[in-house]
């Protein structure tokens, strides 16, 4: 069957990989879980391309996944042209924003000593497909334009027929190469995660959203003198 390799068998293994490599981690490797920030090593360039790095990638995430989980309502959105031209504008400038911070990121871990001499093989890896998937991305949005509208309509029913486990592949096959890759690399991306950095989100604090606020008092006054 054309396709069965990176659209039906890879969609499957990068989900057991995730789910399966993260509860291992979490449970048995717990302690480990960290994003092994090098922060001590050098902070001015992880903080100016982290942040733009970070916000980009997450923009980009809801996006995708808003397309994913209401198609309707983006298509309706996608209606007026307007609106369909804001939306383009604003994935497009938030994919310079992440590549922008990746950039800096991938000369950080070059250009300075201490850093790239911690730096992994697995590091190199995922700063590769990082880059690929957000060029990938950029460079589609440049020559196959109004994506928000052909995602609902192509990539959202592949993806949920992935996930109803009846995969159908016939409208994914038929897209240019570049989308292909882009697809791809996502998958793999995903599959990589608990080997990698990334997997520091099993241990995110989420519950400082929620609990109660402490009270901090400070206790200014010296110490008496003997």
């Amino acid at each position: 069957m054309k396709g069965l390799i990176p659209f039906i068998v890879l969609p499957y293994v990068a989900l057991v990989s995730v789910l399966a490599g993260s509860l291992y981690r979490y449970f048995f490797r717990g302690f480990k879980v960290s994003s092994l920030s090098s922060q001590l090593l050098e902070s001015r360039r992880l903080f100016f391309g982290s942040r733009p790095f970070h916000w980009g990638i997450i923009f980009l995430f809801f996006g995708h996944l808003t397309a994913f989980l209401i198609p309707r309502t983006v298509l309706a959105w996608d209606g007026v042209p307007l609106r369909l031209h804001v939306l383009e504008i604003t994935a497009f400038s938030f994919g310079i924003i992440a590549l922008a911070g990746l950039a800096i990121l991938i000369l950080r871990r070059i250009q300075v000593k201490r850093v790239r001499a911690v730096t992994t093989w697995m590091d190199v890896l995922v700063f590769a497909i990082l880059t690929l998937q957000v060029l990938s991305g950029l460079i589609t949005a440049l020559f196959y334009r109004w994506g928000s509208t052909w995602f609902t309509e192509i990539l959202t029913p592949y993806l949920r027929s992935v996930f109803y486990f009846k995969p159908d592949v016939n409208a994914v096959v038929a897209l240019p190469v570049l989308i292909k890759i882009h697809i791809i690399s996502a998958f793999i991306l995903i599959g990589m995660i608990p080997y990698t950095r990334f997997i520091h989100f099993l241990v995110y604090p989420f519950d400082y959203l929620w609990r109660r606020y402490q009270v901090v008092i400070w206790n200014r006054r010296g110490f008496k003198k003997n």
